[in-house]
């Protein structure tokens, strides 16, 4: 079976076509065929090298695939079963701790840039009704990590008003289930092009960040006060202007540090004042990826896939992320 692995000292140049034999399921494991796997901001610092991992690691954290064998003890998989793979692999319900969240796909344990890999039962789940696998495998990073900000964390409720910055995958993901829900929603982005396309998926209204540099006061004016939720993806590089947009008493996701944002400035009277509540979080655990599935449900959204690349174009797929023109997120399909 093929794979690609990252090679010392990274750099997509080093992203490497191999081989391995096929193993066997051991009990308590399943072996799945993953079938797509999708791009991330993390998966391109791994390969890139910003990360470090050892050499010959298997990257990815995001796969679909389907069940072709199951180990002794095994109850809740069939063979031909759909399944997706979790971030954290090791953490199935409860608060996150280290012993949980110490294996991560991709990173610390191989991922599923790899035709057949063998795993825990309790390491995957379901995929939506009706979801082809590369619609699958956008979700389980940044699907999740959406959920987890708006839901578990957020605790959204219809009514409620969402600020979506950008249009990268976890941001469109975060706003269809956020108006799935029933909230109101705002966004940025860079470009007018992009600004259409939010509106047409529901956003009422898009300030251009490139524009207009103190986003965060615009926001909070064409809110009428500020939002209750706002994801923040850029860390240091977008929080000042997150806490300027963010509503008195409402919540602040910091889920990432596009831009290069990882070290920032905080307006603390601002933080103190306002009453906000900031929660740092990665992904989530196996409970929520379930609920977040039966929700996908019920709801029947379907994510947007901006374009799909083969398996061995998994460097000209981070070239393509690298370049900012996504609009949803990027697949590979294999």
């Amino acid at each position: 079976m093929k794979l690609i692995a990252v090679q010392q000292p990274g750099g997509l140049e080093n992203l490497k076509v191999t081989e391995r034999p096929s193993t066997e399921p051991g009990p308590g494991e399943v072996r799945v065929r993953w079938h797509a796997t999708s791009l991330n901001y993390h998966d391109y610092l791994v390969a890139i090298g910003a990360i470090p991992v050892p050499d010959g690691r298997i990257p990815m954290s995001d796969g679909a695939g389907e069940i072709t064998a199951i180990g002794e003890g095994v109850k809740q998989w069939q063979v031909g079963d759909k399944v997706m793979s979790m971030f954290f692999p090791n953490w199935v319900e409860g608060k996150p701790s280290i012993p949980k969240t110490r294996a991560i796909m991709g990173e610390t344990v191989d991922g599923c840039m790899i035709e057949e890999s063998v795993v825990a039962a309790t390491a995957i789940t379901g995929i939506p009704d009706g979801y082809t696998y590369a619609e699958a495998a956008v979700l389980p990073c940044a699907g999740l990590t959406a959920w987890r900000g708006l839901m578990v964390e957020g605790g959204l409720q219809a009514g409620d008003t969402v600020l979506i910055e950008g249009s990268g995958g976890m941001s469109i993901l975060a706003l269809q289930l956020a108006k799935a829900a029933g909230a109101t929603i705002f966004a940025t982005t860079s470009s007018e092009a992009k600004a259409e396309r939010l509106k047409a998926l529901g956003a009422v209204a898009v300030v251009n960040y490139k524009e207009d540099t103190r986003w965060g006061k615009a926001i909070n004016k064409l809110s009428g006060g500020g939002v209750d939720h706002v994801l923040d993806v850029g860390g240091g590089s977008t929080m000042k202007q997150s806490i300027e947009a963010v509503a008195v008493g409402g919540h602040i996701a910091s889920i990432g540090i596009l831009g290069g944002g990882r070290s920032g400035e905080i307006t603390f009277p601002k933080l103190f004042f306002k009453h906000i509540r900031m929660t740092g979080l990665a992904v989530g655990s196996n409970v929520m990826q379930q609920k977040m599935v039966r929700a996908i449900n019920v709801s029947g959204m379907k994510p947007i896939i901006d374009k799909s690349f083969a398996f061995d174009q998994l460097a000209d797929a981070f070239t393509y992320q690298d370049s900012g023109q996504q609009f949803g997120k990027i697949v590979l399909e294999y």
